[in-house]
């Protein structure tokens, strides 16, 4: 008996075959499912190099944490005492007004996503506020140095104010 596992293009026996999308499933194509799998939520290269050098700093902070337990949001870096939320968006993902190109690809789909991601980005951002939050967002191509520059201050401030 040969089957076909959902989306994967083989059958078992390991023959190609003509690619079928999962029900439900967005893909276009066996090619671009396997290319959105990959994509990183957390850990980006961005949010690597702005946390070391934030490490280098003596900071401490948590990763990819939720800043209130309620919230079902979770933001790249936390600095719980100072309560400051750090958020390092993708440019495509969130809609970057230098950088986002309208997909060419199923783009009803895709512009509505990116824009139902900026609609949240901004009630995150009014949620932690409301709730003394500190929040600081970045694009990706924002220079990781000056992004480290201004976490550090704002820690700084906010811990000698006593905000946070």
């Amino acid at each position: 008996m040969v089957t076909q596992s959902a989306g994967s293009g083989q059958t078992q026996s390991g023959s190609p075959t003509e690619w079928t999308p999962p029900t439900g499933s967005w893909a276009s194509s066996a090619a671009r499912r396997r290319n959105m799998q990959a994509i990183r939520s957390r850990d980006t290269k961005p949010e690597r190099v702005v946390r070391s050098l934030l490490h280098a700093q003596g900071l401490r902070y948590r990763v990819a944490a939720k800043p209130l337990p309620g919230l079902r949001r979770t933001a790249d870096i936390v600095f719980r005492p100072a309560k400051l939320a750090v958020f390092i968006d993708g440019c495509y993902w969130h809609g970057c007004p230098e950088h986002y190109v309208p997909p060419k690809t199923n783009p009803g789909y895709w512009s509505d996503k990116v824009a139902r991601n900026m609609a949240r980005d901004r009630d995150t951002d009014e949620q932690l506020r409301a709730a003394g939050w500190t929040v600081l967002r970045f694009w990706e191509h924002d220079p990781a140095e000056e992004c480290a520059v201004k976490i550090a201050a704002t820690v700084s401030r906010l811990r000698k104010t006593g905000e946070g």
